[in-house]
């Protein structure tokens, strides 16, 4: 079921009104109601795969159970690699299997064995990168003792399968979510509404920018080798409005959603594309992922601490496994490269942590210099993205050849003016909410009540009039 879907629009007020009014005066009921109103909106994706979530609800539950109450350090190490292997095993199988297979026989042919195999036709579940990785936090958060385990199946079946976040996240960690499951919610209105117009803003994102931008992406990704570089340039620019619009778009309506129904849920975006470097980019973007790989990986390997040759192989499995997360393609492996390249001198000169406030705090406009390392920041973040969209490291370099040649000082074959217009509008909003957790609360607080009515109005128009309504997936769900 999709955010962007006449389903959803039924769905989401019959599960309000029933977790409210039906099901709000016994916890356990409450939260067995959000584990089968989960289901089902799992189910509606593919119901063969609502085995995947609860075997591995399962599993950690009752690992967790046991390493709550086990104190041989050996058995609870056994325990944890338990759950690691399992859930790891899982998305390995489900979403690498094919690529080590392609990659083996590859290697072999290299030195003149042509060995036989294979591939398996293999459904990827939608959301297993995202639930994986948060089952994960609570097996190694009772681990190290950061928690207590649940003794509440309901409860933990719903930290897992919460609809609003199941399939592209934000990665909640096991402690902050977990608890929320496990005390009363008593509806506050004020918190329900600005879920309701955070909703509304990962709408204009999805349906007025994503999808819109997604036309033009793919017809000049699809057909790289015809264009122009300004052409191609122009669509690595469409594609990366079309990937932050739609990701952030998604993760505004999956914490406001939560909102909804008395959860908070951290936010995973915070105007990354007004970065001043870098390291500041990844503070900004998919903050549940890198905050994730950040304390169980990156830390556990030693993290800045230590020589800089550690350094630098800590930065570089960081990214590297980040980008091996997204995708089984070698495109995917070099985007992390390539953000490892950029972070390097940052983190080897003690500047990584420069830029912690927002960007022309209380200012109108950015300097002059924060005008250009904004610039610099989103140019390299491009580079990167041509290498996330395309199909292969050969059609990548082709339309890096291209951007890199004379026919980019010519004029693009395709000029969506309109589009060009709804981005730059998007962006001026963006910037003005910048100090906020979404553009539009900023803005709306501005406004007194006949001007409020009036933006939420002129918004929905926009997307009745410019949005995109076919059901177009949501890019994460392929991750």
């Amino acid at each position: 079921m999709l955010f962007n879907s006449i389903d959803f629009a039924l769905f989401l007020p019959i599960t309000f009104f029933l977790y409210w009014f039906v099901t709000n005066k016994n916890l356990t009921w409450q939260n067995a109601f959000v584990v089968a109103a989960s289901y089902y909106f799992y189910a509606c994706w593919d119901w063969r795969f609502l085995s995947l979530i609860v075997l591995s609800t399962l599993v950690d539950f009752y690992i967790g159970r046991t390493l709550q109450v086990q104190e041989d350090l050996l058995k609870r190490k056994l325990l944890l690699w338990a759950s690691i292997f399992f859930n790891l095993g899982l998305l390995a199988f489900f979403k690498y299997y094919n690529f080590f297979l392609e990659n083996f026989l590859e290697v072999f042919s290299l030195f003149g064995k042509e060995l036989q195999g294979s591939t398996l036709k293999i459904i990827l579940p939608v959301g297993i990168s995202f639930y994986t990785f948060q089952t994960l936090s609570y097996t190694i958060d009772v681990y190290r003792k950061k928690l207590n385990a649940t003794t509440d199946l309901f409860a933990f079946a719903a930290f897992v399968s919460f609809f609003p976040q199941l399939v592209a996240g934000p990665i909640e960690r096991a402690t902050q979510l977990l608890p929320q499951f496990q005390r009363r919610r008593i509806f506050h209105y004020t918190p329900a509404v600005d879920g309701l117009r955070q909703i509304l803003w990962g709408l204009v994102k999805k349906m007025l920018i994503a999808d819109n931008c997604a036309v033009f992406v793919d017809l000049i990704f699809n057909d790289s080798a015809a264009h122009t570089g300004s052409t191609l340039l122009l669509g690595a620019l469409f594609f990366a409005f079309q990937i932050y619009g739609d990701f952030s778009g998604y993760s505004d309506i999956a914490i406001g959603t939560a909102r909804l129904f008395g959860f908070d849920l951290k936010q995973n975006f915070a105007f990354p594309y007004f970065s001043r470097d870098i390291a500041e980019f990844w503070r900004r973007w998919h903050i549940s992922l890198s905050t994730w790989f950040r304390d169980y990986l990156y830390i556990p390997l030693g993290g800045s601490r230590g020589s800089k040759l550690m350094v630098v192989r800590n930065v570089l499995i960081i990214f590297l496994v980040s980008g091996f997360w997204h995708g089984a393609n070698w495109t995917f492996v070099v985007w992390g490269a390539l953000h490892a390249l950029f972070f390097l001198p940052l983190i080897l000169t003690n500047k990584h942590r420069q830029h912690l406030s927002i960007v022309a705090e209380g200012k109108m406009l950015p300097s002059g210099k924060e005008a250009i390392q904004m610039l610099s920041t989103f140019a390299m973040c491009l580079l990167a993205w041509v290498f996330f969209r395309a199909e292969s490291i050969e059609q990548a370099l082709q339309i890096l050849a291209s951007i890199c040649s004379p026919s980019l000082f010519t004029l693009p074959t395709i000029r969506p003016s309109d589009l060009i217009g709804l981005i730059l509008v998007f962006l001026g909003m963006e910037w003005i909410g910048r100090n906020g957790k979404y553009a539009l609360a900023p803005i709306l607080q501005k406004c007194n009540l006949p001007l409020r009515w009036s933006l939420y109005l002129l918004l929905v128009l926009s997307i009745i009039y410019l949005g995109i309504f076919e059901d177009h997936q949501f890019i994460y769900f392929q991750f």
